[in-house]
């Protein structure tokens, strides 16, 4: 009686881990960009490029390997662009990243149109040895591919990174007050470049996640606005990783019951149970943001603001 419980337990909370990834990569990616206090809203099409590059290289390559490396690739290009928008241009933040999400959504489409369907070799899951063993423990947090076991380990990097580090150090204080930080020979504008950069690879790689692992292919607007969620997550997060692994995989967590539920054949709406993951994170958020004085309370002070070197 108990067996069917916890079976279904578990397969859910596997499934959430999975679920989770994609969203986890975007949202530490956004939230190194943000910490430099440039703001990417454009996660959306960065997603969907890395998605649909990865799946192109990897069909052409017979290798996941190099189709990962493309997906991290052109994430960090459309970062370039964003940071070059940003930085030099000084443009609008969040016009150029709306603008990155319809150049990405459209740019997928067009380039992935003849890949639908087509069979990839794919990152299959690996059972770490002995914790893998682990009752209940092992099948929800040592089953799974090398892409979920890197966020094990890119999660407490970063949190190390951030907050113990003179890089990290310099990073906040860039997105703290640029001014400042210049005035204490931190080398503002290239701060910001290589975190824009970087957390756009991020969520290219996100993006090869779903494709390559979680869908095992390539659909048209694969990623169903988790770009969105994974900006949305950085403000739930208060801009610190641990946290951010929370909202992922409380989103993630959703995704994998609904899915759960439709498979059990559960009488409720499918079209219902899909729209509950996205719901909840707007309940969650409108949550946390009523719960504090001001909604970007933690944020970097120069978020979104273009800096002007002093002469």
């Amino acid at each position: 009686m108990n067996a069917v419980p916890e079976s279904f337990f578990v397969a859910v909370a596997a499934g959430m881990i999975r679920s989770a990834t994609p969203v986890l990569y975007a949202t530490l990616g956004e939230i190194v960009t943000e910490r430099s206090g440039i703001l990417n809203v454009g996660l959306e099409g960065i997603m969907l490029v890395g998605a649909c590059i990865s799946v192109m290289v990897t069909f052409q390559t017979h290798n996941a390997a190099i189709g990962i490396l493309a997906a991290l690739a052109s994430g960090a290009l459309l970062g370039l662009f964003h940071a070059l928008m940003s930085i030099y241009f000084r443009a609008n933040q969040v016009a150029t990243g709306i603008a990155m999400t319809i150049f990405g959504t459209g740019l997928s489409a067009f380039l992935g149109a003849s890949y639908v369907g087509k069979q990839i070799q794919n990152i299959g899951p690996y059972k770490i040895p002995v914790l893998g063993d682990i009752p209940i423990l092992g099948p929800i947090f040592f089953s799974h591919d090398v892409l979920v076991y890197g966020t094990y380990v890119l999660v407490p990097v970063l949190a190390v990174l951030i907050y113990k580090t003179r890089w990290g150090l310099s990073l906040r204080a860039v997105g703290e007050s640029p001014q400042s930080a210049a005035a204490a020979g931190i080398k503002v504008e290239r701060m910001r470049y290589i975190a824009t950069i970087c957390g756009a690879a991020l969520a290219g790689l996100g993006g090869a996640y779903l494709s390559l692992v979680y869908a095992q292919g390539w659909t048209e607007n694969i990623t169903a606005g988790r770009g969105w969620i994974a900006v949305g997550l950085v403000l739930f997060a208060l801009w610190d990783p641990w946290k951010a692994v929370l909202g992922a995989y409380l989103f993630g967590g959703a995704i994998s019951l609904q899915l759960r539920l439709q498979a059990a054949g559960s009488d409720i709406s499918p079209y219902l149970l899909g729209m509950v993951p996205y719901l909840l994170v707007i309940i969650v958020l409108s949550i946390s943001t009523a719960r504090q004085k001001k909604a970007l309370i933690g944020a970097p002070t120069a978020l979104g603001l273009p800096y002007i070197p002093q002469t």
